[in-house]
């Protein structure tokens, strides 16, 4: 019985690994070349469509690429669908509209483009190119049904396997209770008893114990049988215990959320409350302070004079306080964007903004050409960078013109980039490393260093906001090296944000 088992066995098992070969040998490389082939032609498409509305050269890149790239995985295709036994109809079907979308539209279109010889219609490119996605759906259609009659046909084989062992299984069992028949009467009655006693157990009653007597391997058996029955309790008792945690958690967590949201609603209330109703008082004082100074500016003496612009000074100051704690909450809820972004133009953009500064003080900046791009929020990435290299020029060293350098490089966290901002200015000793972070914290006096310590704690709002890291590098001693990492983009060449949205401003 064993060796006719072993047989039927490894008969069931080659049919098996047949039926698994040809979905994972065939089947599955024959829809990946598809897809492949399907990217190559859509590559063509985008990029003759591309050079035709814009005349930029640069567009038919993916042109030319996509056509060894889908020769390539054209010939793999036909072959794998030989070796499967597949028509080759819709294959036929899909060369001659690819040959008749190359040959009678995007060859004569490059070239009369290039010439500029004619005027092309790409409607009709659109119009070709939609009978080449009508053959490669057929083709992707009949690849899909192959698959799933492999896996059918797999999974039949698989169940008539499972049945085979199963039925070999019942077959040794059967002979094995006809061998336990002819033993001692001593063996049988206690093996039946723990039978019996691990059945109630599996039945759900677990507090019913194993016995253990009779010859000395039965005991053994049922002792280990007991010590597994004992671990379930406490396996479940503690599990029941873990539960009973859990929804106490549960309930806790639906707190905190009805919390937060009143929290927010409050943190929106106060935002209005400070762009408006706080202005209104502080703008009136600072005007009033101004008229009263020059209407009754010749009849108060220094002092009284000094203390107007004290009382001007401070409204602005204060507005100014209130404008930054604005901008700081509304980091990641007014601009909560998410795009693919090309860091140089943002980084343009920002030192576009710092123009002034940056030429005031003779700053220099060494910035690579070929920056990677990022995902996030425009207007919030270009505050970031603004802010970064403002600050880098305003702290900078008395005896030496500011000097910044922007690097970047891939960071140990995969899919995010490490960028590093160095300056040669005065630098931050290293126990204030964190504490530059803390909204409103200042290193130096108002009077030294203008603005009011939120720029870096928006910084690092940004930052966290999008999932990075940003510290000061207190290795690097000749002036700062601030260095942060944002999520990057897998395409380069990530489009320009528009012009029309809005330009941070560093604190």
């Amino acid at each position: 019985m064993t060796l006719v088992t072993a047989g039927v066995g490894a008969a069931v098992l080659s049919r098996t690994n047949e039926a698994a070969d040809r979905l994972v040998n065939n089947v599955a490389p024959a829809r990946t070349a598809a897809f492949q082939l399907q990217a190559a032609l859509l590559d063509q498409e985008t990029g003759v469509r591309g050079y035709l509305l814009t005349g930029d050269g640069t567009l038919l890149v993916p042109y030319e690429r996509g056509r060894p790239a889908g020769a390539g995985a054209r010939a793999q295709l036909g072959t794998l669908v030989g070796e499967m036994g597949m028509r080759t109809d819709a294959l036929g079907a899909l060369d001659a509209a690819v040959k008749q979308w190359q040959e009678s539209f995007a060859e004569p279109a490059v070239a009369a483009t290039r010439s500029h010889s004619g005027t092309v219609s790409v409607a009709q490119g659109k119009a070709e190119f939609d009978q080449v996605r009508t053959r490669l759906a057929t083709v992707l259609r009949q690849l899909q049904q192959e698959q799933e009659q492999a896996k059918s046909d797999l999974a039949d084989v698989r169940a008539q396997r499972d049945r085979t062992f199963l039925a070999a299984l019942v077959l040794f069992v059967l002979i094995g209770v006809g061998l336990a028949l002819l033993l001692q009467f001593s063996v049988v009655r206690p093996l039946e008893d723990v039978r019996t006693a691990s059945r109630r157990v599996a039945d759900g009653d677990f507090d019913h114990p194993i016995p253990a007597h009779g010859p000395a391997d039965v005991r053994a058996l049922s002792k280990a049988v007991e010590a597994m029955r004992l671990r379930v309790v406490g396996e479940l008792g503690a599990g029941r215990r873990r539960e009973a945690v859990m929804a106490e958690q549960a309930s806790d967590m639906d707190a905190q959320a009805v919390e937060l949201r009143r929290s927010n609603a409050e943190l929106e209330q106060f935002a209005y409350v400070a762009s408006h109703d706080l202005q209104e008082p502080l703008r009136k004082v600072a005007s009033f302070c101004q008229l009263l100074e020059k209407r009754y500016g010749d009849r108060l003496d220094e002092r009284g004079t000094q203390y107007i612009a004290f009382a001007v000074d401070g409204a602005k100051r204060m507005q100014t306080l209130i404008n930054d704690l604005l901008t700081f909450s509304r980091v990641g809820r007014v601009n909560d964007a998410c795009e693919a972004l090309d860091t140089n133009a943002v980084v343009d953009r920002a030192l576009r903004n710092l123009a002034t500064a940056v030429e005031e003080h003779g700053a220099r900046i060494d910035c690579p050409d070929d920056l990677p791009g990022v995902t996030g929020d425009p207007t919030l990435i270009t505050m970031l960078w603004q802010n970064l290299l403002g600050n880098a020029v305003k702290f900078r060293h008395p005896d030496r013109p500011p000097h910044i350098r922007v690097s970047a490089e891939p960071d140990e966290e995969p899919g995010f980039v490490r960028f590093a901002v160095t300056d040669n200015g005065i630098g931050i000793a290293p126990e204030f490393a964190e504490k530059v972070f803390v909204i409103f914290q200042r290193l130096h006096s108002r009077d030294a260093y203008g603005g009011t310590g939120i720029g870096l704690a928006v910084c690092r709002k940004i930052i966290e906001h999008r999932g990075g890291r940003i510290w000061v590098d207190t290795a690097h001693t000749d002036g700062t090296r601030l260095v942060f990492t944002l999520p990057g983009v897998s395409v380069p060449e990530s489009p320009e944000p528009s012009a029309s949205q809005s330009e941070g401003v560093a604190s």
